[in-house]
């Protein structure tokens, strides 16, 4: 089975919807695109930057070269074909347990800030730029609310950050997703329709687009999970997983509730499942098809956004560019006060409550103020904006909300994110979590002594029987006990023992390789026989490799 199988085919059909050109003009612009990307990534991790801001300055840099190909950013294909997997990966490897421990900070960021956000950015346009109404500022700050994770998690996971950080930063972005986008569904029909909806019709809409978006992620997650426990066929397998978001979002969609809170809700369940029914080769493969396809995704979706600037300073007209940048710099900074000023204030008060044993450091609190990023949702959003109102007109401001929410995205991306490492040492949290490999140690310890002890029970049963078999397996098992409980002075023993057992492993797949030349085996052989010894490489590799 072929990677490619699986990843390269949707960026045909990507690139050629993102672009309206002869089929001829578009494979060479997509090998291009994703020539670059490959580029980039190289560069991105030579440099020890979050790939997805490289990333966009990649695209922006490229867009300003003449005769660059212009790639514009179509928000169909954002919402329909590059959205839904994406969510649904995320969502598929949070961590249940520390998502209900944090659901308190978790609604209070995804619903709580977002509508600080909203009302708060409608406050600011409305004195910062002429022509911008309540309603229309109320559009804006739906449109970036919601921020987005990638850049951040990808710096934090990279630094060593603490777990819980980590997975609440990358949960309210998942939530606030959904939030953002059913509120611009609220302002944006204010705008449409010229009147604002009563309090029982708001509520009503809003119970309908959330716990029925949620019923549907739920439906689609356990009718998935009744046939993928029925099948045992990798591809199969796979190919399922893939289209399962898709049917989530879309079946979501199709019934006017929210397609993101329904991926979600899907990509929680069967992640919470999917060991239960996954074949080996499932797992092992979908693994690789996954990440490769997480991986393509998001690198494209923000290379194609650095490429929109000059798209976008076409819409604007009869404004000077001193005042754009200004305005653009003002506005994005607004934005990122806004946020820290509910979040420190929040992660205090939160403190103050005895039943909240788990509440925000200041230095955590901040942290998570200043990791508030946008992304290539909240542009597509700008974009999906209509171009004329009901009556024919223009839909006002349209090209100023996509300018402002490109700045943005710019400022809290690029600018934010270069600077988060050097927060997060400053502030002196990089570094694994104590309690995290604590944890580890013990679930290691728990496998280990239950394995013994089934052993144990297998080995009374088996009347004198293979007792060399059981001596080898119980040495085994005690081997991995005593390198848990190996005190400090034999960790040099231990690293000895590691060193040398990966050289011996390279022995041998130079041996393999070897008879592979000589024509002595097969290529599958080969395959089959370095795979093995990748397997066993990943097993003891370093924890920060």
């Amino acid at each position: 089975m072929t990677i490619s199988r699986y990843v390269i085919t949707p960026f045909v059909i990507i690139v050629r919807t993102m672009q309206d050109s002869a089929i001829g003009s578009v494979e060479p612009i997509l090998l291009l695109l994703l020539l670059l990307v490959s580029a980039l990534a190289i560069l991105a991790k030579r440099l020890q930057i979050a790939y997805p801001i490289v990333m966009v300055v990649g695209g922006l840099c490229l867009s300003l070269l003449p005769h660059a190909p212009r790639v514009s950013l179509n928000p169909n294909v954002v919402f329909l074909v590059i959205l839904p997997p994406l969510l649904f990966l995320a969502a598929f490897h949070i961590s249940w347990r520390e998502f209900r421990r944090n659901l308190l900070s978790i609604i209070m960021l995804a619903f709580g800030l977002v509508s600080f956000t909203i009302f708060g950015s409608a406050t600011a346009v409305r004195w910062l730029i002429p022509g911008f109404d309540w309603r229309l500022g109320l559009v804006l700050g739906s449109v970036i609310a919601a921020t987005d994770a990638i850049a951040a998690t990808a710096t934090a996971k990279r630094l060593g950050l603490p777990r819980r950080i980590t997975e609440l930063i990358e949960a309210e972005s998942l939530v606030n997703d959904g939030s953002g986008l059913v509120a611009l569904r609220f302002t944006l029909a204010i705008v449409l329709a010229g009147t604002a909806p009563t309090l029982v019709q708001g509520l009503g809409t809003l119970f309908y687009l959330i716990f029925v978006a949620v019923a549907v992620g739920l439906a689609v997650g356990v009718a998935g999970h009744a046939l993928l426990r029925r099948i045992t066929d990798s591809p199969v397998e796979i190919t399922i997983s893939l289209i399962t978001p898709y049917i989530a979002y879309l079946a979501a969609e199709s019934l006017e509730c929210s397609g993101v809170l329904a991926t979600l809700a899907c990509g929680i369940y069967i992640g919470r499942r999917s060991s239960g029914f996954f074949s080996l080769q499932a797992r092992m493969e979908g693994s690789a098809v996954w990440n490769t396809l997480d991986f393509i995704l998001n690198a494209l979706v923000f290379f194609v956004l650095g490429l929109q600037l000059p798209t976008i300073l076409a819409e604007i007209r009869g404004q000077s560019l001193i005042r754009l940048i200004f305005a653009g710099a003002l506005f994005s900074g607004i934005v990122v006060l806004l946020r820290l000023f509910w979040v420190l204030p929040g992660a205090w008060i939160a403190s103050l409550l005895p039943s909240n044993r788990d509440a925000l450091s200041p230095k955590s609190a901040l942290l998570v103020g200043w990791a508030g990023m946008r992304g290539v949702l909240a542009l597509a959003a700008a974009f999906s904006l209509p171009e004329h109102l009901p009556n024919g007109a223009p839909f006002p401001q349209r090209s100023m909300i996509i300018y402002l929410t490109f700045c943005v995205i710019f400022t809290t991306l690029v600018l934010q994110g270069l600077s988060m490492p050097r927060l997060i040492r400053f502030l002196g949290l990089a570094g694994a979590s104590p309690g995290d490999l604590e944890e580890e140690e013990w679930a290691r310890r728990q496998l280990i002594e239950t394995a013994l002890a089934k052993l144990a029970s297998l080995r009374g049963e088996s009347d004198g029987q293979h007792l060399e078999a059981f001596e080898r397996l119980e040495e085994y098992y005690r081997r991995r006990m005593l390198l848990l409980e190996s005190p400090g002075t034999e960790i040099h023993e231990t690293d000895f023992y590691s060193a040398v057992a990966q050289q011996l492993r390279n022995v041998e797949r130079a041996v393999a390789n070897h008879l592979r030349v000589e024509n002595k085996i097969h290529d599958e052989v080969l395959r089959k026989l370095e795979r093995e010894l990748d397997l066993v490489d990943a097993r003891f590799a370093p924890r920060d490799s």
